[in-house]
Order: structure tokens, then sequence, then C-alpha cells
């Protein structure tokens, strides 16, 4: 079993920025990407960034490239997303999730085997 822990998400000005960061616990080491979600009120949950496990690759949704950074801290299996130059478009809650196999579209969230709870941002324009 797999846990995530998100946290970092809160009230932010149109501009401005946050850490977001999702601790992995339980039986991490077969992972093979994490990746971050959102979804806004009445939408459905789009994709944002990943990372592969290893941390040699990332992507990033058009609507978040050169604002939003995904990394890894290996020593902690903490994976953190900054968010920056916020527009209210962004408010949505934020989650983190993990998938233990790879696949062809890692950007839809149904291949993803463990989600955490999820973390608001809103962002005040």
């Amino acid at each position: 079993q797999v846990q995530l822990v998100e946290s970092g998400g809160g009230l932010v000005q149109a501009g401005g920025s946050r850490r977001l960061s999702c601790a992995a616990s339980g039986r991490t080491f077969s992972s093979y990407a994490m990746g971050w979600f959102r979804q806004a009120p009445g939408k459905e949950r789009d994709f944002v960034a990943l990372i592969t496990w290893s941390g040699s690759r990332t992507y990033y949704a058009d609507s978040v490239k050169g604002r939003f950074t995904i990394s890894k801290d290996h020593a902690k299996n903490t994976v953190y997303l900054q968010i920056s130059n916020l527009k209210p478009e962004d408010t949505a809650v934020y989650y983190c999730a993990l998938t233990a196999n790879y696949y062809y579209n890692l950007k839809t969230p149904d291949v993803y085997d463990y989600w955490g709870q999820g973390t608001q941002v809103t962002v005040s324009s």
C-alpha cells in the first residue's frame, strides 16, 4: 500500500506563488511516476505535471509550462509542485497521484493507482 499526503495549498493573490508538496510513504519502491492533477468546481480532473519516479523526466500541461515546476526529493520521498505567476483560472483542488506502471498516456487520471486527499489553491484577482 501507498499513502500520499499533500500540503501547501491556500489563498494567494494573482501573480503569487505556492509550493505544493506530496509526501509518499509505504511501498513506493516500484513506482513509475507521480503526477499532479487539478479539479475546479464542476470540471473534470485535469493533468498538470508529472515526474518519473527516478526524477529523470518531467512533463507539463501547456497551460502551466513556464509557470509550474515539478521536482522530487529522493531522500524525503516527496514530490514538489512549485506554482508561480498564478492566475485566477489556476484555482482548483490539486491532487498528487502515483502509478506503478508505464502507460503510453500518463496524462490521464485513469492510469494512476494511488491518490492524495487534495489541497485547495485559491487565486484571488
